[in-house]
């Protein structure tokens, strides 16, 4: 019984002691967070990073507490913050921290309540802003060197490029087109061309690229400097209606009356048929004729040759030029072996040695001398012809001066 009594004693002692313990551990809760039991705000998901232009940008899906009524974002080691207050229901929360270094940041997002009780922190790291370390090192997108540009026959220009960085978004061109204003296109990353619609002749083309530096990025950055475009050379038929005849002493006569020089430039179309050709006299072979072009072409670029539909066709002959007759008249005939000697001596220039493996109809168009000087004057000096005779005959001939 006696024993009875002390353990019965023994457990009211415990729980006395229990009691007390545990009244004085609350206490001490209370007393630590200020007699207030902590209080959690629903925390903010799916953030992610937006660089820019000593910027970043903060995108997050709000958070369902509806006692939320201010979101803060901490950076630079919490030093920094800044405040987004909510004043509409949204779905998605976006801020921007500007003012920021070229640097990598990390940030920390709490949601709050009215009552000041805030969420669990979110964390973002390794966010970039970028600035002109970056920019400084963008190049501008680079054209196709093999074949920079086409020409088309309506008077349009094709501009080539190669494929650029992924992260290019466009590049910006601008030129002048035919009617001499100041025009600006735009070329998408994903294509390797664009066409100018019209394009005069001579004026330069200048062009920057953009770009982003992550897909996710709110601003963009442009290369410092426009870089030009290689020259473009288009090619202008000359004026045939100033053309005109010149005799200079050697030069081959005509056959007849009805087929003289200037039958070259009656505009005919494809090979023509007797009397609508020159056809020269049959004398001696080598022979050259001399006409005038009206005016002086700075860059005579091209020239298309076209022969009788049938026969005494030249298939081989040089093109001569020169851009002034004073002085420029040789003594020796045109099959004599130092003509070639005496014409460079008096000025005159060879633009192009032509030798054709047809049977000279056809149209051909062949590229003349690169760079030349100022031409006006020209000879034709017909080597050969397919018939082997001393006659020469053409139908048409058409050039164009590269501006």
């Amino acid at each position: 019984m006696k024993k009875l009594i002390y353990i019965l004693l023994a457990c009211f002692l415990a729980a006395a002691w229990y009691g007390c313990k545990k009244d004085g551990l609350a206490t001490d809760y209370k007393k630590f967070y200020d007699g207030h039991e902590l209080t959690y705000t629903g925390a903010v998901a799916q953030a992610i990073v937006q660089p820019g232009n000593l910027e970043i940008g903060l995108k997050w899906k709000a958070s369902s507490d509806p006692s939320i009524v201010k979101y803060v974002v901490y950076y630079n080691n919490g030093a920094d913050s800044q405040v987004v207050n909510i004043t509409t229901k949204a779905d998605t929360i976006r801020t921007i921290i500007k003012n920021l270094q070229e640097y990598t940041y990390s940030f920390t997002i709490y949601s709050y309540d009215a009552k000041g009780n805030k969420s669990i922190p979110y964390e973002l790291n390794n966010a970039k802003a970028y600035g002109p370390v970056y920019a400084s090192n963008l190049l501008n997108r680079g054209y196709n060197a093999t074949t920079p540009y086409v020409v088309n026959g309506d008077g349009s220009v094709q501009l080539n490029f190669i494929t650029p960085d992924t992260i290019n978004i466009k590049t910006v061109i601008n030129y002048t087109n035919a009617a001499g204003v100041a025009s600006q296109l735009s070329l998408a990353p994903n294509v390797n061309s664009i066409t100018l619609p019209t394009y005069k002749a001579g004026t330069p083309i200048t062009y920057k690229s953009y770009y982003i530096p992550e897909r996710t990025s709110i601003d963009t950055f442009a290369v410092a400097q426009f870089d030009t475009f290689p020259t473009i050379y288009i090619y202008v038929k000359c004026d045939k209606s100033k053309f005109s005849e010149v005799h200079l002493p050697q030069d081959v006569s005509t056959y007849s009356g009805e087929t003289t020089i200037s039958k070259l430039w009656d505009n005919s179309d494809g090979p023509q048929g007797y009397p609508n050709i020159f056809h020269s006299d049959g004398s001696y072979i080598p022979h050259v004729l001399t006409f005038d072009m009206g005016q002086s072409y700075s860059n005579l670029g091209q020239m298309e040759e076209v022969g009788r539909n049938c026969c005494n066709n030249p298939d081989q002959f040089e093109v001569w030029g020169i851009n002034s007759l004073t002085g420029a008249t040789t003594t020796l005939r045109a099959d004599n072996s130092g003509w070639k000697a005496e014409a460079i001596a008096k000025g005159w220039i060879l633009l192009k040695s032509v030798t054709r493996t047809d049977d000279g109809q056809a149209a051909l168009k062949v590229d003349l001398l690169s760079n030349p000087p100022p031409v006006r004057y020209i000879r034709i000096r017909v080597l050969h012809t397919v018939t082997g005779s001393g006659y020469s005959n053409m139908s048409e001939i058409t050039f164009w001066n590269k501006q």
